[in-house]
């Protein structure tokens, strides 16, 4: 029997509207996410290296399967052009079955 699989919303800001779609194609691509929305128009303030900052940024929203973000994170670090891009996961605890469908065939995930 096959366990239940666990699905995660994953949070990654972009430089670009380019880089996020180059990023976001190559995970789903690669079935590392089912799916991901490019949201543009993200103000991000932060400190980084002492100073505080203020960019304009783009959100990707990555609907992913638990057992995958180590291998996504690895992914978002190797085409990313920041020193450390934000990858931030979220449990998926309630989705509609026909959602739950459509993640698990995107991902290749085998029925429960």
């Amino acid at each position: 029997m096959t366990a239940k699989p666990e699905y995660l919303v994953v949070f990654v800001t972009a430089r670009n509207c380019d880089e996020a779609e180059t990023i976001g194609a190559v995970l789903v691509e690669e079935r590392l996410a089912a799916c991901v929305n490019v949201l543009t128009a993200c103000r991000s303030i932060y400190r980084w290296k002492g100073k505080l900052v203020r960019d304009d940024e783009v959100l990707m929203v990555v609907k992913t399967e638990r057992k995958r973000f180590a291998a996504l994170e690895r992914r978002v670090r190797e085409l990313h052009s920041y020193e450390v891009p934000e990858v931030i996961a979220f449990p998926l605890t309630h989705l509609s079955p026909g959602y739950a469908d459509f993640l698990r065939q995107a991902l290749g995930v085998d029925s429960p």
